[in-house]
């Protein structure tokens, strides 16, 4: 158990780093979205051993990565400004 939070864990922190570098115009700021990555993958992790039980360690760390992926893709802001059109209604 004490091996999935960890694995988990780090492989939410990995994520998490691998998004910063990657795409650092996207994102907020660095320490929120390594926390979030952590976050995600320790909350994966109890939730995929929760549902499943004990199938093993690799099963669980797929819940982890695939919950830490989710949860920093909600962190991502769009890639260009977005065009908004003022249309008046002609009364």
């Amino acid at each position: 158990m004490f091996m999935e939070a960890l694995g988990s864990a780090v492989l939410g922190l990995a994520l998490a780093w691998a998004a910063v570098h990657r795409l650092p115009h996207r994102l907020p700021v660095r320490r929120l979205v390594l926390s979030t990555g952590v976050a995600g993958g320790l909350f994966g992790a109890f939730l995929t051993h929760t549902a499943l039980g004990s199938v093993g360690f690799l099963p669980v760390m797929l819940g982890a990565v695939t919950v830490a992926a989710a949860s920093i893709s909600l962190l991502l802001r769009p890639a260009g400004r977005l065009h908004r059109h003022h249309h008046s209604a002609a009364a």
